[in-house]
C-alpha cells in the first residue's frame, strides 16, 4: 500500500492513516468510505469530517482492508 497518496489538496506525501467516514444522509450506517491522510493532514482532515458528523475512526493504512470505501 505504498503508492497511496494523502487525499488533502495539493498534497503528494504518502498515506499513513484511512479516515473512515460516512455520510447518514446518503449512505447505509453500515457503509465507510476512506480518505487517506498523511501525518501532517490527519488532524484538519478528522476535524473536517468530525464538524460535519461523518468522522468514524482513523487506523493506520495497513490496517484497511479491501473492503474499506
Amino acid at each position: 500500500m505504498s503508492d497511496l497518496q494523502c487525499s488533502a489538496k495539493d498534497c503528494r506525501e504518502a498515506a499513513d492513516w484511512g479516515l473512515r467516514w460516512n455520510n447518514p444522509k446518503i449512505h447505509t450506517p453500515e457503509r465507510r468510505k476512506v480518505w487517506l491522510a498523511c501525518d501532517g493532514h490527519k488532524d484538519s482532515l478528522t476535524s473536517f469530517l468530525d464538524r460535519r458528523g461523518f468522522f468514524k475512526d482513523a487506523v493506520p493504512v495497513g490496517e484497511l482492508s479491501p473492503s474499506d470505501g
